[in-house]
């Protein structure tokens, strides 16, 4: 089966051989693709609602991977016992989601390796999460389907400081390999910043002043990323 390409980017980077947990699987395309391609000798789906298990097990069972992958109900990572997975897709809901995700499991992120995240919305408060909370950002990646560009963030254990706040909103792996997305996704992230601007010129307060310089910041950073480009 063809991934669409942010899924494609996202099953990229699942370590080969090891026990993956998709999170949110809906239809479990990343799982049938994982045991489909021998990436991972197993694979558990988990899902908050029933429509998509049951839909996600159909497919499973048609495919005859039913051996492979184990789909189970329930919310975020508590239906994963500790140590049962070293490597977690959670792609395709916002941030803020998947922070809490993390933060309310820990006895089983604890015993994950590898943390493939795809958040659609709130990416920097995401990357900030990890790094108070010991994650290291190894990589990250982007993806482009139509006209959206999608972050993927690759995480595991350890402490980062962050070397400049930019880093946040641009992350500095894809800065390094000059990511070919990367330039139109600066561009968009400017666009959102100098709506914000706008939209904040006309309010007399001190907040919209405070936004407004913190906007302008990170436009002129996002510049400057630019030029190395």
């Amino acid at each position: 089966m063809n991934l669409t390409p942010r899924l494609q980017v996202v099953a990229k980077h699942v370590p080969k051989n090891t026990i993956c947990g998709d999170i949110g699987t809906d239809h479990a395309y990343i799982p049938l693709y994982l045991i489909k391609n021998g990436i991972c000798p197993k694979v558990i789906a988990t899902d908050v609602n029933k429509g998509p298990i049951n839909i996600a097990q159909e497919q499973i069972n048609s495919a005859g991977y039913s051996k492979y992958i184990e789909t189970r109900l329930g919310d975020g990572l508590q239906p994963i016992k500790p140590r049962e997975i070293n490597s977690v897709v959670i792609a395709g809901m916002g941030g803020l989601l998947i922070r809490n995700i993390l933060e309310a499991s820990p006895e089983v992120t604890r015993g994950i390796k590898t943390f493939i995240l795809q958040p659609m919305v709130a990416q920097r408060e995401l990357k900030e999460y990890l790094l108070k909370n010991n994650y290291t950002i190894i990589e990250e990646d982007l993806a482009q389907e139509d006209r959206r560009i999608y972050e993927i963030i690759i995480a595991t254990h350890g402490k980062q400081d962050l070397e400049h706040p930019i880093f946040l909103d641009v992350g500095k792996s894809l800065i390094d390999k000059k990511h070919p997305l990367l330039k139109p996704l600066i561009h968009r992230k400017k666009a959102k910043l100098q709506k914000i601007v706008h939209q904040c010129e006309g309010k007399r307060t001190i907040n919209a002043e405070e936004r407004i310089k913190e906007c302008l910041d990170k436009i002129q950073s996002l510049e400057e990323v630019g030029k190395w480009l």
